[in-house]
């Protein structure tokens, strides 16, 4: 797709990190369906499930809520779907929401003369054992290789990440971004999620993390502002 442009009022949520991390995501979910928030435009900027990919049915039992919902929501709303670190091949889940796979990361969008690029932020500056890593672990036959495996892997893998620690602070993050922002040379913007800092720093938008900072991006009059979500 070309030409794709944000809408005023659009919702930029990043990192979840559900259904371990809180239930923001649900409740914010819920809010929107229901009318309460207004969104004309949905951005869900990756890793908003603690794990979460396609061809396994298994796996969505643990978001099953959230999952029904975003299929619902996705009949009448345009949502935009960064996959991440945590959540891959979607597409196979969520037919109606314009799903990015990291390869296809970063996505440009438009807002008047401006050029905004997006990705979840786990593309650059990460290193060559990383990107090995990710493309196997993306790959459909590997998935389906490890379906009979599926509940001992998926049951160890999420009593894991049920305890882990998301949120901290990033020491030297300025370097990272300065690293990261060699590669976006003609953005005028550039919003990623992943590192949970919640920060602007030039044209670099680093979103909060909704399981974090409890806070969501909206963006009004060209920029976007971080909004707490109670």
């Amino acid at each position: 797709m070309k030409n794709k442009k944000i809408k005023e009022g659009a919702i930029f949520i990043a990192d979840s990190h559900y259904p371990y991390h809180g239930d923001t995501f649900l409740v914010l979910l819920q809010k929107i369906a229901g009318g309460e928030i207004a969104a004309p435009q949905l951005f869900l900027m990756g890793d908003n499930f603690d794990l979460l990919f396609g061809y396994n049915e298994y796996i969505q039992t643990f978001s099953k809520e959230v999952v029904t919902l975003l299929q619902i929501l996705s009949e009448t709303l345009e949502i935009h779907y960064f996959e991440g670190n945590h959540d891959f091949c979607l597409s196979a889940i969520f037919p109606n929401i314009h799903v990015y796979s990291r390869e296809e990361q970063p996505v440009f969008f438009s807002f008047e003369e401006k050029q905004i690029a997006m990705s979840h932020g786990d593309k650059y500056a990460t290193g060559f054992i990383y990107n090995c890593y990710c493309k196997i672990l993306r790959n459909r036959v590997v998935l389906t290789l490890l379906k009979p495996f599926e509940k001992i892997i998926i049951d160890r893998r999420m009593a894991i990440l049920s305890k882990k620690e998301i949120c901290r602070s990033f020491w030297g993050f300025e370097k990272r971004v300065n690293q990261i922002l060699s590669h976006y040379q003609k953005a005028d913007y550039v919003i990623e999620g992943h590192f949970h800092q919640s920060r602007v720093i030039g044209k670099y938008i680093s979103l909060p993390s909704l399981a974090c900072q409890h806070k969501i991006g909206v963006f009004q009059q060209g920029k976007i502002i971080f909004k707490e979500i109670q």
